[in-house]
């Protein structure tokens, strides 16, 4: 290897053996290992991650029964494959897999059943409505062969999309249905925009804290990314205009609703001026709407102020209906419909007909609405009591939201969120340390909890052990 690794730690949830396969798997996707390259010996490797040769041993017999690897008979080992696609771990400074974006959400994503979720963005599947869910399903079944099997029309379902600038129209959104574009997903609209409007090197504004998949999805797209300071109404001005002035951003993203991660709520005050300074800027802002249906008044909107001329709107049913249901959409300003559905045909074709069908029942019914305001009550009697439980083991909220499921708090004094974060995982409890959001990495002492998933009296027993 081109330099020496620290040693392994001991006290992971993974064995010595899959810590140094995962160590030359990385190493050969951040190119520090191309293709015919050979590799330490055993002893060196050994001697160099404080392991020993037996499991050196091992990890070199998986990795070439894996095909990574070739063992040449008295000559050693070499990377076998060509150099691997990109590895976004591999992009930019290397961060414990532990405490990682992308780790927090395929631990919450690939794990068991019994695995304890207070760090994941989603809500419990006992909290979904499944007989609704079930009931349109059925509905669907008899629907006309085209409806189960044809690609659907670029832009998606027209009565979806009807419905949606319905609903946009609750929150004093003015979007007709041919400014509506259906996607699988509130991420791949995001993606999307990106393809469309970012090149290499291009900056982007996010808010610090934010919702961790926009770092990851940013790096993916080669955007340098600034952050600026997020208060309970908005970015903190100054240093907003600031970053406008210095970096000449070309996107700025943002939730404006029941911000992710610290349920917040814009205020109007700040949301004028950041669309003034947009204006002067030539900033775009894309705003991530996805929580929208948690409240039960539409608080201010970026795209209700600005009539979707420099802002795009985007939305999904994920959250609220299920994440099994992939049905999302963006809404965007006239002259730029016809390049995205180009864009979204040449890098998806479509999006699932299935799920907006789906979705357009439950609309249609009345039954989505019915589970909305069920949920938000539900929501409303959980807060208070995870609120207090969580003030009982010194876990502090920085604020209390109006709505929604997150819970942005500060940990008790000298306690590190990745030492516990990285504690509770072997508990079988997944937290969402600050700093994954945090892109200036000034949230050691802050945790994200999902209010819905941090029911379980168990997560409170975890976390005295772990405090007291």
């Amino acid at each position: 290897m081109t330099s020496t690794p620290p040693p392994l730690p001991a006290d992971l949830p993974v064995t010595l053996t899959a810590q140094v396969m995962d160590e030359v798997r990385r190493r050969i996707a951040s190119r520090q290992l191309t293709s015919g390259t050979r590799l330490p010996s055993i002893r060196a490797l050994a001697d160099a991650l404080k392991v020993s040769k037996s499991t050196v041993v091992e990890a070199y017999d998986r990795l070439a029964a894996e095909g990574a690897i070739l063992a040449r008979r008295g000559s050693g080992f070499y990377v076998a494959q060509p150099a691997a696609p990109l590895s976004l771990e591999a992009v930019g400074p290397r961060l414990d897999r532990e405490v990682d974006p992308l780790w927090v959400s395929r631990q919450a994503l690939e794990s068991a059943d019994g695995l304890l979720k207070p760090g994941c963005g989603w809500l419990p599947a006992d909290w979904l409505p499944h007989e609704s869910l079930r009931r349109a399903l059925r509905s669907l079944a008899r629907a006309e062969p085209a409806e189960l099997g044809d690609y659907e029309a670029p832009q998606g379902m027209l009565p979806l999309r009807q419905l949606l600038a319905r609903r946009l129209a609750e929150q004093n959104i003015d979007a007709g249905p041919e400014q509506i574009l259906l996607m699988d997903s509130g991420t791949q609209a995001l993606d999307l925009l990106c393809r469309f409007l970012l090149e290499p090197g291009d900056c982007v504004l996010v808010d610090d804290p934010c919702y961790f998949n926009f770092h990851a999805l940013l790096r993916a797209h080669r955007a340098k990314v600034v952050a600026v300071p997020y208060t309970p109404g908005g970015p903190d001005l100054a240093r907003f205009e600031h970053a406008l002035e210095t970096h000449r951003p070309r996107l700025y993203l943002t939730n404006s609703a029941l911000h992710n991660p610290t349920g917040a709520t814009l205020s109007p005050v700040v949301a004028h001026r950041v669309l003034k300074l947009a204006e002067q800027y030539a900033l775009t802002i894309v705003e991530d709407n996805i929580f929208a249906d948690f409240e039960p008044e539409p608080s201010p909107r970026l795209a209700a102020f600005d009539g979707l001329e420099r802002v795009v709107h985007v939305g999904s049913f994920s959250k609220t209906l299920s994440a099994a249901t992939r049905c999302g959409y963006l809404a965007v300003r006239r002259d730029w419909h016809e390049p995205l559905l180009d864009l979204k045909v040449a890098t998806s074709f479509g999006s699932s007909r299935l799920s907006a069908g789906l979705v357009h029942r439950m609309l249609k019914d009345g039954s989505y609405r019915r589970h909305v305001e069920g949920l938000r009550q539900r929501l409303a009697r959980t807060l208070p009591p995870v609120a207090a439980r969580l003030k009982e083991q010194g876990i502090t909220p920085w604020a209390m939201p109006r709505a929604g499921i997150f819970l942005w708090c500060h940990l008790p004094d000298g306690v590190d969120a990745v030492s516990l974060a990285r504690e509770a995982l072997t508990h079988e409890v997944v937290l969402a340390p600050g700093n994954v959001f945090s892109l200036s990495g000034n949230a050691s002492g802050f945790m994200r909890f999902n209010i819905a998933q941090s029911t379980d009296p168990r997560l409170y027993e975890v976390l005295r052990r772990l405090l007291g």
